[in-house]
């Protein structure tokens, strides 16, 4: 079989449940195998932490990048050495991944917040910034208030991800916000400032 047919195969093996298909690619010396694998044992409700955790260590990013994407919905699986990877698109998926899992360990959180600080690649501190508000652990929130200082697209991430958040700080960056250079900015405060100030015993 070419490598073409054997990836269809297995994209085809993701609908029909055929998970020894599945299974035996994860071992191919193929990349794209490897992560499709990935996808269709999910697909079929057959995927399990022990194949995530082995993927997150694949030495092709294509298939860390997919088991960080996967691990989103697995609460028991960290994304501590995904977010550690040397590849950029991996750790931004790993950030994502975090946010969706919402309770993480204190290492993964340090690991984003350090992120969000001094991450060279904006696309590195916007993912970790959306990441802490998705999670909101007030530790978070001084990078997040950093983010708001930040690249036009970080500080609308950042202001947006101050919503599970109160207190003056978080007043204070809204209200510059609101008179931001940039108009998403400028959006995203206007948007995010009614849930912020609704009182619950007045509505």
């Amino acid at each position: 079989m070419n490598a073409e047919n054997h990836l269809r195969q297995l994209v085809i093996a993701g609908h029909e449940g055929s998970e020894q298909t599945a299974r035996d690619s994860l071992d191919s010396v193929d990349p794209a195998a490897r992560q499709l694998a990935l996808g269709a044992l999910h697909r079929m409700g057959k995927l399990t932490d022990a194949d995530v955790r082995v993927a997150l260590t694949d030495a092709a990013a294509v298939v860390r990048r997919r088991a960080a994407s996967l691990a989103a919905t697995r609460p028991a699986i960290s994304v501590l050495s995904a977010l550690l990877d040397e590849e950029a698109t991996v750790v931004e998926t790993a950030a994502w991944a975090a946010g969706e899992q919402e309770t993480v360990s204190d290492d993964v959180l340090a690991r984003l917040v350090d992120l969000a600080l001094t991450a060279t690649d904006p696309l590195l501190r916007e993912a970790a910034v959306a990441a802490l508000g998705a999670i909101g652990d007030e530790r978070g929130l001084p990078a997040i208030l950093s983010g708001c200082a930040d690249k036009p697209n970080i500080r609308r991430r950042a202001v947006l991800a101050l919503a599970p958040f109160s207190g003056a700080a978080v007043d204070a960056a809204l209200a510059a916000a609101l008179s931001d250079r940039d108009w998403q900015v400028r959006q995203a405060a206007e948007d995010l400032l009614p849930h912020m100030t609704d009182d619950p015993e007045n509505s």
